[in-house]
């Protein structure tokens, strides 16, 4: 293969960008194979940005037509397992946009087909993996360098959004539509990075507010304590309502600890010494000059990295990356499978919300889907009233 013509599903915000990307040569071997959606405005639309381009309004005929060698998601979520099998299913590769699906069911229904088609390309849409700061966080801790991991704590708020923003879909927000709110929206990413990063948490209880400051009947406002099972613990915070927002992420090891702010700074702090040796043989006089301050100089070393990127640089690296892997075979950042690890780690935050307990990873898929089916039905009552 020497270019790859995707099929861009779903011609909105997200499609038009990645249409935007490749129409100008952002992505190195990559065309734009056709463009698929069911709204006639967005029929018109792609006609006159892109007239060389073939519409379709039905995926299936697109995959059937012959113009596409792999495809992206940009649907709603309950879509990204049907479409992904649907494509893999002709042998046409697949990029799934995050999150993989809204239950783990579904999605491990994708993987397993996914499994049995191993020549047929199959990624995610992970575009933080591909951001270098994150790559040098997950790099530090793969090392072993601070040690091992004794608490994580991230809060992520800086992703504020007004009521109208809500309601420029009649899907957006609503459990039936998009399955959930901050969690299988905006934090996904964050998600995938923090269980990337320091591995999958064995329970979680959390305490979720469903239309705290949004009149949506999904949540708008994340509290969640992380239990790893082996000692190590976490807090992740995340909500759409904080319009001066933060986002900070640390994580504490034996032999020291990182602290990332804002997605462009890193600042690692290395222990001269484990902190548990510290502890065993250190004087109370040289305790007493840390507590005051006089001596941290001799404790740590200090490395502060800071990095930038461009707006939409970390979706064109996954379109790039996708397409170096069909031409040049070059090793896939974001593997499709990887899509389950995050909506695992959501329905269990999900879940421990709705039961009003700790609940154990992996969760029982079962209950999460009647739960889940149960919100569904209670929104469409409240609609019809």
């Amino acid at each position: 293969m020497e270019k790859v013509r995707l099929g861009i599903i779903g011609f909105g915000v997200q499609g038009g960008n990645y249409a935007d990307f490749i129409a100008n040569g952002k992505v190195k071997g990559m065309e734009i194979g056709a463009i698929c959606d069911i709204e006639e405005e967005k029929q018109e639309a792609a006609k006159q940005q892109y007239p060389n381009v073939p519409f379709f309004n039905n995926y299936t005929d697109m995959l059937e037509s012959g113009n596409v060698d792999a495809i992206v998601t940009c649907v709603p979520h309950y879509l990204h397992p049907e479409m992904g099998i649907g494509s893999i299913k002709r042998d046409i590769h697949a990029l799934i946009e995050k999150p993989a699906g809204v239950y783990t069911k579904q999605v491990k229904e994708l993987n397993d087909f996914a499994a049995t088609k191993p020549d047929v390309l199959f990624g995610i849409m992970f575009n933080q993996r591909t951001n270098k700061l994150y790559q040098k966080v997950k790099e530090i801790v793969d090392s072993g360098d601070i040690g091992n991991i004794r608490r994580t704590n991230w809060i992520i708020t800086s992703w504020w959004r007004p009521q109208g923003y809500y309601e420029q879909s009649a899907w957006r927000a609503t459990w039936e539509g998009e399955g959930g709110g901050v969690l299988v929206n905006q934090a996904p990413h964050q998600i995938d990075l923090l269980q990337w990063i320091c591995g999958m948490p064995k329970k979680v209880y959390s305490n979720v507010k469903y239309g705290y400051q949004r009149n949506i009947p999904v949540e708008d406002e994340v509290t969640v304590l992380l239990d790893y099972g082996n000692g190590a613990t976490g807090v992740f915070i995340t909500c759409t309502h904080d319009v001066i927002g933060t986002d900070r992420f640390e994580i504490l090891g034996d032999n020291g600890k990182i602290v990332v702010e804002d997605s462009k700074k890193v600042t690692i702090k290395r222990l001269h010494k484990p902190e548990a040796e510290m502890s065993a043989t250190m004087s109370m006089q040289e305790v007493n000059e840390i507590v005051t301050g006089k001596g941290t100089e001799g404790i740590y070393n200090e490395e502060v990295l800071e990095f930038e990127s461009a707006w939409g640089e970390q979706h064109i690296n996954v379109l790039q990356n996708f397409a170096n892997s069909l031409i040049h075979g070059e090793a896939i950042l974001a593997p499709g499978s990887d899509g389950i690890n995050g909506v695992s780690l959501a329905n269990a935050i999900h879940l421990s919300s709705w039961l009003g307990k700790e609940v154990e990873l992996p969760i029982d898929e079962e209950v999460y889907y009647q739960e889940l089916m149960k919100k569904v039905e209670e929104e469409r009552n409240t609609a019809v009233k």
